[in-house]
């Protein structure tokens, strides 16, 4: 029988003993014809479809073992076991002992160069084997040749990962404590354990115990007592390993605290190196070892002074606590030394906690260097009152200058990206098209619109040409209407679709009207009114422009800045490009809405010489300022909070359109929900970038229904008051739903508008008091999340802004005499205080001096007597 094709039944047949006896068997002649046939025949089954792929994973073990006997070079080899078809084995001790055997006829050299090569490539599992804690794919083979050959192996972490996971599980089946000290592995792997990455979750296995008490640690333990393997490079290694930083150290922990080092063998330095930045489990290892070298004496005073500030600056309270006890447990003169250590425990949000620290300052003061006690007399200045007079007491008082209101930055607005240069060739717009980005973005597509308008209109033919695999690509061939409304990725009345359905009816204009029909037909292009439609009107009346064959040189409406405005100028030179041809209607109203705010009216003189009737048009828009500012007005519902807290009025924004505007305009300057997707709010702000307000009372009739979503709805805050024309209510609403988003990208994007304004002194801050008292009472956002970022936007020097906010917000939020505060009010009130402190504010909080006289001791009274005392002072 052709030696070919009894391989082949042998591997479908799946009985893999009977295949090593025929290929064991087989002649060189017959192995060549073999190699030089099986990769062929594993590609054809992998032709075949979905259910031969996975029959070629179920005949992996023959595949490999075919090719590991029959290919020539090691090379070759561990290509064809390595591929990813074939990497992947039920029983991979047991292919590994197949396959090792069949190799034993080849040259020990051949072998070992193998290993080599397979050791280098083995790759980190993926996350599903992670999970399940396997060695990676291909580890047993290559450290069964690694083992048999004798050879060092090469450096490769999932190497060593592989070998960390197997060990445990041979420990777990065998209960031998002998098995560590035997495993021939043990001398290269065990100095490498400590820098491998992708080891942690493994490690955890090796902490399990058996009756007796031993665990694999427990076995490293006992082989360093021995001397089989060496103490020193125990115990370099896990601190090594903390130092780096990174994931697993929760086993390493383990074997260094069974290993129980010496006071000698602590590096008191390296410790203390680590406690700015270790995790909770090495910090608690760490501090017992330094206590112990404390205790010895091994601790000098510049060291000891080193730890204690390290653990004050910490975020983590109990760490802050243990510095400021280990002062006080010191003798003064030490404790003394490091006194600098207890500024930034004056700022901390523990009354209890900060209050220790003053004791313990006034205690030292005797013993205080001149450098400390003068830091200490300037943080005393940010206690309240009694404690700071307490500090001044034995420090002396500090000289306000150069605190907070001074220090603090200046808030800076962020810039929208600027636009990219316009599309100029039929390359470039196909490789624009290839890379639309998700989710869409309005500037990228209005570049993409443009230049297909413009080019089309110049060479449609080369436009044809070029976008060819693009279009083939993302239609079904033969086209079908009805498929690809139905179909997979079906045409849908959004952006991207629109997009695509222009690109059809340039390419092939019959396939676009036959699809349009069909979508008339059914009613799919229309839509109840809304602020996005006027831009997907754009969209349809260029599709119908290129179904009709016809183009036009340029579009009106394509934006000249980030925000989404024209400038006059270039407008009108767009105009007289067209000449005597009328543009676009909905392009042509776009662009009007476009226009700045603040126009030129001797443009008006040079629009009336144009000689369409869109020139007369813009001629009169120019004279009379454009669209003129809607009103906006209130409208409030009385809804009931949930667990029968009562209830509280829900505020929506209503805008009246101007008098005299024609209808497609006073459509614009109507909010009603309509049908739809918030998630296209992003292209909102550059359709009216004049007017901020109304797009944000647009914005809010979705954004509270979105406010912890993740699709990047707050965005939209950012962008649209980057625009023009008042902001108010509306405007305030939409950045105080965004800064109670769960996401940190989201709430970032709101304190962006916020500082934006804030920086180009625009922010209406009495509306955004109101908002925040509005949506707290409401429920609509968390206080504890408006605390957090109000927090972020006074370090960024908006503090001016923060504290007028807060004074108008406040006397809603304070409790009533005898009633129970709101969760998180204390945060809300240290973020008060901070701001009022760096604005150097003074006045009246109503309800805020009967709250500070309550007697208690808690964080929000604290801040309550504190916030009083700065604006009173």
């Amino acid at each position: 029988m052709n030696p070919i094709q009894e391989v082949l039944d042998h591997v479908e047949a799946g009985v893999v003993q009977e295949l090593m006896r025929f290929l064991d068997s087989l002649s060189a002649p017959g192995r060549r014809a073999v190699a030089r046939q099986l990769p062929a025949h594993l590609a054809e089954r992998l032709r075949s479809g979905v259910v031969e792929r996975r029959g070629v994973q179920s005949l992996a073990p023959g595949y490999r073992l075919a090719g590991a006997a029959c290919l020539s070079g090691a090379e070759q080899v561990a290509k064809w076991l390595d591929r990813r078809e074939l990497r992947w084995v039920s029983e991979p001790e047991a292919d590994a002992a197949r396959i090792s055997l069949l190799l034993r006829s080849r040259p020990e050299e051949w072998r070992a160069d193998l290993a080599v090569r397979l050791v280098r490539r083995l790759r980190p599992p993926a996350r599903a084997q992670r999970q399940r804690l396997q060695p990676p794919a291909g580890w047993d083979l290559a450290a069964a040749l690694v083992e048999e050959t004798s050879i060092e192996p090469p450096d490769n972490d999932a190497f060593v990962a592989g070998w960390v996971q197997r060990l445990a599980e041979r420990r777990y089946t065998s209960a031998s404590s002998a098995l560590l000290a035997e495993d021939r592995l043990l001398d290269y792997m065990l100095p490498r354990l400590f820098s491998a990455a992708g080891v942690a979750e493994r490690l955890s296995s090796w902490n399990y115990r058996w009756p007796d008490g031993s665990s694999l640690i427990q076995d490293v333990v006992a082989l360093a007592r021995a001397g089989r393997v060496s103490r020193e490079l125990l115990l370099d290694g896990c601190m090594g390993r903390f130092l780096a930083g990174g994931d697993g150290s929760g086993e390493f922990v383990t074997l260094r605290r069974a290993l129980r080092p010496e006071v000698a063998e602590i590096p008191v330095a390296d410790c203390v190196n680590l406690l700015p930045s270790a995790s909770s489990s090495v910090l608690r290892l760490v501090l017992e070892e330094l206590g112990r070298a404390d205790r010895a004496g091994a601790l000098d005073d510049e060291l000891f002074a080193e730890a204690v500030q390290a653990l004050t600056h910490r975020r983590e309270k109990k760490n802050i606590a243990a510095g400021v006890k280990w002062m006080a447990d010191a003798p003064p003169p030490r404790g003394a030394v490091a006194l600098a250590a207890l500024a930034p425990v004056f700022d901390v949000d523990t009354p209890a906690l900060r209050e220790r620290a003053v004791r313990l300052a006034v205690r030292l003061a005797p013993h205080a260097a001149p450098p400390s006690r003068e830091l200490i007399r300037e943080a005393a200045n940010r206690l309240p009152t009694q404690l700071r007079e307490r500090v001044a007491a034995a420090y002396g008082a500090a000289d306000p200058a150069g605190t907070e209101a001074e220090a603090a930055p200046t808030p800076m607005a962020t810039p929208l990206p600027a636009l990219p240069p316009p599309i100029t060739s039929v390359d470039g717009l196909a490789d624009e098209l290839g890379r639309l980005r998700w989710p869409n973005d309005p500037a990228q597509f209005e570049r993409i619109l443009a230049a297909l308008v413009e080019l089309t209109h110049g060479d449609r033919t080369g436009v044809v040409a070029a976008l060819q695999p693009w279009w083939r690509e993302t239609w079904r061939h033969p086209f079908d209407a009805r498929a690809a409304i139905y179909g997979d990725g079906a045409v849908k009345e959004e952006y991207r679709s629109l997009l695509r359905r222009c690109v059809l009816a340039v390419v092939s204009p019959a396939d676009g009207r036959e699809l349009s029909a069909l979508l008339n037909h059914q009613g799919r292009t229309t839509g109840a009114p809304a602020l996005g439609n006027l831009a997907k009107r754009r969209f349809r009346e260029i599709i119908s422009l290129f179904e009709r064959d016809r183009t036009i040189p340029v579009l009106l409406a394509t934006p000249t800045e980030p925000t989404g405005h024209v400038a006059a100028e270039t407008l009108l030179a767009r105009l007289e490009r067209l000449g005597d041809t009328e543009p676009l209607e909905a392009d042509f109203l776009q662009a009007l809405l476009r226009l700045p705010r603040s126009l030129d009216p001797a443009l008006s003189i040079r629009a009336e010489k144009l000689l369409s009737d869109a020139g007369r048009r813009t001629a009169a828009w120019l004279r009379d300022g454009g669209l003129p500012d809607p009103e906006v007005t209130w409208e409030f519902e009385t809804i009931n909070l949930e667990g029968g807290r009562g209830t509280a009025r829900v505020g929506h924004a209503r805008l009246t359109p101007p008098a005299g505007v024609p209808q497609q305009l006073a459509t614009l300057c109507a909010v009603s929900p309509d049908a739809f997707s918030p998630r296209e709010m992003a292209w909102w702000p550059p359709i009216l970038p004049s007017h901020r307000e109304v797009v944000a009372a647009h914005v809010l009739e979705f954004l509270p229904l979105f406010a912890d979503d993740t699709n990047g709805q707050v965005e939209v805050v950012q962008a649209l008051v980057h625009g023009d024309g008042p902001v108010g209510a509306a405007t305030a609403s939409t950045i105080v739903i965004g800064m109670g988003n769960r996401l940190p990208m989201q709430w970032a994007a709101a304190a962006n508008a916020f500082i934006t304004l804030a920086a180009c002194r625009e922010l209406p801050t009495a509306d955004l008091g109101r908002a925040v008292a509005d949506r707290i009472i409401t429920e609509q956002v968390k206080l504890s999340r408006i605390a957090g970022m109000l927090a972020e936007i006074v370090a960024a020097g908006a503090h001016v802004e923060v504290w007028a906010v807060l004074a108008e917000a406040l006397p809603r939020l304070l409790p009533d005499t005898g009633n129970k505060a709101r969760a998180g009010l204390g945060e809300l009130l240290k973020v008060a205080r901070r701001a009022a402190t760096r604005a150097g504010a003074r006045g009246d909080i109503p309800g805020l001096s009967q709250l500070a006289a309550r007697e208690g001791k808690s964080l929000l009274l604290h801040e309550a007597r504190h916030l009083h005392e700065v604006i009173s002072s």
